[in-house]
C-alpha cells in the first residue's frame, strides 16, 4: 500500500510538472502567433494608406513615426530589417541604426525564404530564459516581399511556476496525509495477519535438536496459517526421529575418529622405533668401546616411544580424549636434539642457537610435533632426489621458542595451501591425513601458532612458536 502510494505521488507529479511545461509553452507559442498577427494587420494597414511608394527602401520612412507606436500599442519590441538582413528602423529607444548593427544571419533568411509561409521562429535560450524570435516577409498589396518583420520575445514563466508550485504543496500535503493512514492501516492489518505466524516464528525459534521440541496448539482463523501449523507440527515429529539417528551417527563417527587418531598415534612412533632396531642390528659391534652409551641411547630412544605409545593407549582405555599435557620444566634442545636421534638419515641436521632453552611443556607432545614434522619433511622428499638436505632449527625469540623444520622436497601445490591443516587431508599415497591436524591442536593448547611457507618443486618450511613457560 506504501509503495503504490509513493509510485502514484511520484508518477503524478511527473505528470503534471510535464503539463505545465507543455501549456506554457503552448500559451508563449500562441501568445507570439496573436501579437505577430495583429502587428502584421497593423502593418498592412499602414502601407495600404501610405503616400510613399512600397519599396524596401522607402520601409524606413514609411515607419519613421509609426513604429514607436505600433510597440506601444501592442507591448512588444518590433524591429524591421531589409530582405538581405540589414537592420532598417527599430522601436527600441535607443538604439540608433549604423552600420555596426547585427544583421540577421543568414541562415536564418535561407529558412525564411524557404518556408511555405515566408516565416521562421528562432528559439535560444539565455542566462537561463527562454527566448523566442519571430521572423516573417513584409509583403505589398501584390505579395511582393518588401522587408522581414522580427518581433523579439521573452518568455516569462513566473506564473506557470507559481501556479506549478503551489499545485505541488497541495499535492504533497495531500499524499502526506494519505501516507500516515496508509502507515496505520498497514500496521493494523499486518498485526492481526501476522498475530499467529508471530506464534509460529517463535516455537520455530526455539526449535533446536538438543531438546524435546512443543508441538503447537492454536486455531488460526485461516485456513492457510493451520496448513503451517500443521506443517510444522509434522516436523517436529520427523526432527526428533531425525535427532535419535543424527545422535547415534555422531557417537558411530566419534568412535571412528578417536580409532583413526589412536592408530595414527600409535603409528607415529614405530616407524622411528623400526629403524632404531635396523641401525642398532646393523652397526652392532660388540667390541666398541662405546657399545655401552649407545645401547643406552637406542633403549632411552625406544622407551620414549613406548611411553607415548603407552600414553595414548591409556587415553584410550580410559575413553578419554588425545593424552592430557604433563608440563615439566625441561631443556627444549636436548628433546628435539634426542628426538632426531632415532632418524638415521644422514641428510637431517640441527642447528640450534644455544644450548639450552628451558620451558614448562609435555615432553611427549613435544616428541610429537617434532616426530611429525620430521616424518613429513623425510617423506616428501623423491627417493631418486640426488641432493636431499632436512634442516632442523631451534632459537629464543623473546619469550617464543621457534623450531623450524625446512626440506627440499617437492613442496605444497597453491591450491592445496588453505587444506594443509584439514583433517583427513593428505597428498601422500598412504597416511590418514591427521598428523598435522592433530599437532596443531597441540600447539594452539599452548597458545602457539604453525605457519608454513612452501614453493611447489622447490621446498617448505613449517615454523612452529611456543610461549616459554617458567612456572
Amino acid at each position: 500500500m506504501i509503495v503504490v502510494i509513493i509510485v502514484a505521488s511520484v508518477l503524478l507529479a511527473s505528470i503534471s510538472i510535464i503539463q505545465f511545461k507543455n501549456e506554457a509553452k503552448e500559451y508563449h507559442q500562441e501568445r507570439l502567433e496573436r501579437k505577430e498577427n495583429a502587428v502584421r494587420e497593423h502593418i498592412n494597414y499602414l502601407l495600404a494608406t501610405t503616400t510613399y511608394p512600397l519599396t524596401t527602401d522607402n520601409l524606413e520612412l514609411i515607419f519613421k513615426d509609426k513604429i514607436h507606436e505600433l510597440a506601444h500599442i501592442h507591448n512588444i519590441e518590433i524591429n524591421i530589417y531589409s530582405l538581405n538582413g540589414r537592420l532598417l528602423k527599430s522601436s527600441k529607444e535607443t538604439f540608433s541604426v549604423d552600420k555596426s548593427a547585427i544583421p540577421i544571419p543568414k541562415y536564418i533568411l535561407k529558412l525564411v525564404r524557404s518556408s511555405i509561409e515566408k516565416r521562421y521562429v528562432d528559439i535560444k535560450t539565455v542566462n537561463g530564459a527562454k527566448n523566442r524570435s519571430s521572423y516573417t516577409q513584409i509583403k505589398d498589396d501584390k505579395f511582393k516581399p518588401l522587408g522581414i518583420l522580427n518581433l523579439p520575445y521573452i518568455e516569462d514563466d513566473g506564473y506557470y511556476d507559481k501556479e506549478l508550485n503551489s499545485f505541488l504543496i497541495r499535492l504533497g500535503q495531500v499524499y502526506s496525509f494519505m501516507l500516515i493512514v496508509a502507515f496505520a492501516l498497514a500496521y493494523f492489518l499486518s498485526s492481526y495477519i501476522t498475530k499467529s505466524l508471530k506464534t509460529i516464528s517463535d516455537k520455530m525459534y526455539e526449535t533446536t535438536l538438543n531438546q524435546k521440541n512443543k508441538k503447537i496448539v492454536l486455531e488460526a482463523s485461516s485456513k492457510e496459517i493451520n496448513s503451517l501449523i500443521a506443517a510444522y507440527n509434522r516436523m517436529v515429529d520427523e526432527l526428533e526421529i531425525s535427532a535419535v539417528k543424527l545422535a547415534q551417527s555422531e557417537r558411530e563417527e566419534a568412535w571412528r575418529e578417536m580409532a583413526k587418531q589412536v592408530a595414527h598415534e600409535i603409528k607415529n612412533p614405530l616407524t622411528p622405533m623400526r629403524l632404531t632396531v635396523q641401525s642398532f642390528e646393523r652397526k652392532f659391534n660388540p667390541n666398541d668401546p662405546e657399545i655401552y652409551q649407545k645401547m643406552k641411547d637406542y633403549s632411552d630412544t625406544l622407551i620414549q616411544q613406548i611411553d607415548t605409545m603407552s600414553a595414548v593407549a591409556s587415553a584410550f582405555s580410559n575413553f578419554a580424549s588425545m593424552p592430557a599435557q604433563q608440563n615439566e620444566t625441561l631443556n627444549v634442545v636436548d628433546v628435539v636434539e634426542l628426538t632426531l636421534d632415532i632418524f638415521n638419515e644422514d641428510h637431517i641436521v640441527f642447528n640450534a642457537e644455544s644450548p639450552e632453552i628451558i620451558s614448562k611443556i609435555d615432553r611427549t607432545q613435544l616428541i610429537r610435533i617434532i616426530t611429525n614434522l620430521v616424518k613429513n619433511a623425510i617423506q616428501s622428499i623423491p627417493n631418486e632426489q640426488e641432493n636431499k638436505t632436512v634442516t632442523v632449527g631451534i632459537r629464543r625469540e623473546n619469550d617464543q621458542v621457534l623450531i623450524t623444520v625446512q626440506d627440499c622436497g617437492i613442496g605444497i601445490k597453491p591450491e592445496d595451501s588453505s587444506r594443509i591443516f584439514e583433517p583427513k587431508f593428505t597428498t601422500k599415497s598412504s597416511g590418514m591425513g591427521l598428523g598435522l591436524s592433530i599437532i596443531k591442536n597441540i600447539i594452539e593448547n599452548y597458545k602457539g601458532t604453525i605457519i608454513f611457507e612452501s614453493t611447489y618443486g622447490q621446498g617448505t618450511l613449517f615454523t612452529v612458536s611456543l610461549p616459554i613457560i617458567n612456572s
